[in-house]
């Protein structure tokens, strides 16, 4: 069965750090490319970074290049995002989400099969 839990969500000041888990179970995340979503009040969720499994390539939003990173550790079967230089408007429920597909750039959401249940990430003074 497939099972995808995130960890690391919260509250921190703007400028600070997170790093958020996706610990996955029922699957190699190896195998399939895997993403990280955000969606805030009122808006669509969006991709924030995209980790390939072919070729190990990565693609992140404009809005988070630079201070976002996405990794891979296939021993423990995690993908984690560590994210630097928080803003106000990085504040979202954060999601971890697997591909449907194994050879793929999926971009769109309805290109992911399972979902985690979300972690909020709230950056505040």
């Amino acid at each position: 069965q497939v099972q995808l839990v995130e960890s690391g969500g919260g509250l921190v000041q703007p400028g600070g750090s997170l790093r958020l888990s996706c610990a996955a179970s029922g699957f190699a995340v190896r195998n399939y490319p895997m993403s990280w979503f955000r969606q805030a009040p009122g808006k669509e969720r969006e991709l924030v970074a995209l980790y390939t499994s072919v070729a190990e390539l990565t693609r992140y939003a404009d809005s988070v290049k630079g201070r976002f990173t996405i990794s891979r550790n296939n021993t423990k079967n995690t993908v984690d995002l560590q994210m630097n230089a928080l803003k106000p408007e990085d504040t979202a429920v954060y999601y971890c989400a697997k591909a449907r597909l194994s050879y793929s750039y999926p971009v769109r959401t309805d290109e992911y099969d399972y979902w985690g249940q979300g972690t909020q990430v709230t950056v505040s003074s």
